[in-house]
């Protein structure tokens, strides 16, 4: 009869313990934060119009708990031209997954390209660490 060694023991268990970890993950809140770097001739009613747009879409998709935005002014100066922030809140990463393939948000993206205001994009999603 063979025998399971240690070593395969503590493969196993920290392969289990990865997976159940992973799988805590998916069940919170998630957020997605959207910068822009706005063209140089991007005007103040353009961009609010983009703003507007984004905020409506709370109303719209499913799975939004929140919406904020807010313009950087950091003094450290390392945006690197990224001056615009919208963070939606998401209910879990199910919720977010909607939203990204979402008709309303597709139609977003499409005004927005045929606006041509737009240098840069930086996106980044998580779900907040407990502390």
């Amino acid at each position: 009869m063979k025998t399971i060694n240690i070593k395969t023991i503590f493969v196993i268990l920290t392969f289990s313990l990865l997976i159940m970890g992973c799988q805590d993950l998916k069940e919170g809140t998630m957020r997605h934060i959207v910068i822009f770097k706005f063209k140089p001739t991007a005007t103040e009613v353009q961009i609010e119009k983009v703003t507007n747009a984004l905020a409506d879409l709370k109303n719209t998709i499913p799975g939004i708990m929140a919406f904020e935005h807010g313009i950087n002014n950091s003094p450290e100066n390392k945006n690197q031209g990224f001056t615009h922030v919208y963070q939606f809140t998401f209910k879990d990463m199910e919720a977010r997954d909607t939203y990204l393939p979402h008709p309303e948000h597709k139609q977003f993206g499409k005004m927005l390209g045929g606006m041509q205001i737009v240098e840069d994009v930086f996106v980044v999603d998580y779900f907040p660490a407990d502390n």
